[in-house]
């Protein structure tokens, strides 16, 4: 019963999992966010012609403007947590209904541009059955819609 109990334990932790390595506003530098692992569980708006590429959002105006209108599109997705919000960064965790996996999605405002590069990535397993970009397409489609 003890090795049971010890196998569970070690289950849910790696369920649980911990902040990806490569995350945060002191991993973004002026190439960008760090790049998807060779993983399909990946999506990022920095790797044009690969498989993670999703397109970055499109702004006009203030990058202030934008973030908040950003915040509002994601404030309205269940089961998130910003978890950073500084500068041109935005880090947001999503963590799944059912096995509580959790997801890093960060955006990096590129005001130069009128972009807001993003990056979401599974922290644990393999594949993700394209939930990454199905919620990338989400957060674009609310916020090319103005929804808040």
């Amino acid at each position: 019963m003890r090795y049971v109990n010890i196998r569970i334990s070690l289950f849910l932790f790696f369920l649980s999992g911990s902040a990806m390595a490569g995350i945060g506003a002191n991993q973004v530098n002026d190439s960008g966010i760090s790049p998807c692992p060779d993983k399909p569980n990946c999506v990022t708006s920095l790797q044009v012609g690969s498989s993670h590429y999703v397109a970055p959002l499109k702004f006009e105006g203030p990058p202030e403007s934008a973030r908040k209108k950003l915040l509002a599109v994601i404030n309205q997705l269940p089961r998130t947590q910003v978890v950073e919000n500084s500068g041109n960064y935005l880090r947001v965790t999503f963590t799944s209904l059912v096995f509580r996996f959790k997801d890093d999605v960060e955006f990096q405002f590129d005001e130069n541009a009128g972009v807001i590069h993003l990056k979401s990535a599974s922290r644990v397993g393999y594949s993700d059955f394209g939930a990454n970009r199905r919620r990338s397409e989400t957060i674009r489609r609310n916020f090319n819609n103005g929804q808040r």
